[in-house]
């Protein structure tokens, strides 16, 4: 196959992905059928096999994009020059705040939308759900480390420790904002997470 043929198949494939990650941040996977997807996208069902071989490892394939783009997004925010450590983190959460979005999240929330239903569903799904989280937890380790080492960041747990508990709480805030509809959940995570990294409130 030659090069523009592969760039052709290759812009497909990341096409379907897009309108099926964009579809399914809305109303969840088992609410979202194939069909569906693929009329979105313009592309015939026999197509979509040459693709994909399930809808399963179409999902895997979604969230593995999904989570590629969120961790270059993250590795922007945490090396924005001109700012100490401590304001890129705070940086990052408020971004969180602004696209986790109980109205609309254009896609950008994901691993909250599909974590609790796919985890149960399918195993494959899970490991990616895993994995991906697991690569942010570390980014945010690795941003503390580097906070405490540079004094932005007053810190009383061991990073890991923190990266972890901070990721599960904006979690279960964007959890909450989608039940209450509205963002006093952020609210609350934030100042814990400004409180748990040793920061002014």
């Amino acid at each position: 196959m030659n090069t523009a043929a592969h760039k052709q198949k290759d812009a497909v494939r990341e096409h379907i992905l897009a309108t099926g990650q964009r579809i399914m941040a809305g109303r969840g996977y088992s609410a979202v059928g194939l069909n569906e997807i693929l009329t979105e996208a313009g592309v015939p069902k026999g197509s979509f096999y040459h693709y994909f071989g399930s809808k399963d490892a179409f999902a895997v394939a979604m969230l593995e994009s999904y989570f590629a783009d969120y961790l270059s997004g993250l590795d922007h925010t945490l090396s924005q020059p001109g700012v100490d450590m401590a304001q890129r983190l705070m940086n990052y959460w408020q971004q969180w705040q602004d696209t986790q979005s109980f109205q609309d999240c254009q896609g950008k929330c994901l691993a909250v939308k599909l974590g609790a239903e796919v985890a149960d569903l399918s195993e494959n799904m899970r490991l990616a759900l895993e994995k991906g989280t697991s690569q942010i937890v570390g980014r945010l380790t690795e941003a503390v480390e580097a906070g405490a080492k540079e004094g932005s960041l007053r810190i009383a747990e061991r990073p890991h420790r923190i990266a972890e508990s901070l990721y599960q709480l904006w979690l279960g805030a964007s959890v909450m904002v989608k039940i209450v509809r509205n963002k006093e959940p952020f609210t609350s995570a934030m100042l814990l997470t400004r409180q748990t990294l040793g920061l002014a409130a």
